[in-house]
């Protein structure tokens, strides 16, 4: 049988939702296609939903995510901030140390007492 704990991390401030794994996808992909529509089609979200989630995360961060190109001869994009790519880097390595501390915890409690 095998077993396995699994845990989630997210960020609030103020009691509201800031970043969480999924918002980290919205991030990742946006900076994989330059685009906002193309990210969120990515992660299976609307447009709409992806900017509300962009806006919320930046607002209540305190700082831009997202620098967004209008359209023109080359269309539009986005790519993100050096800010949110540090962010994201932050974010990643806290749910590893998270992950690697409750297997740690999990392995001591439970595989002590053979489930």
């Amino acid at each position: 049988m095998d077993v396995k704990i699994r845990s989630k991390l997210w960020i609030e401030v103020d009691g509201l939702p800031v970043f969480g794994r999924g918002r980290g996808f919205l991030l990742e992909a946006i900076e994989k296609h330059g685009a906002i529509n193309q990210a969120a089609k990515e992660i299976n979200i609307s447009y709409r939903k992806a900017w509300g989630y962009i806006k919320a995360m930046e607002e209540r961060l305190g700082f831009k995510l997202i620098e967004r190109r209008t359209g023109g001869k080359n269309g539009g994009g986005a790519t993100l901030t050096a800010e949110a790519r540090q962010f994201l880097l932050k974010y990643s390595a806290m749910e590893i140390g998270i992950r690697e501390l409750v297997d740690e915890k999990f392995q001591k409690i439970f595989k002590a007492h053979d489930l």
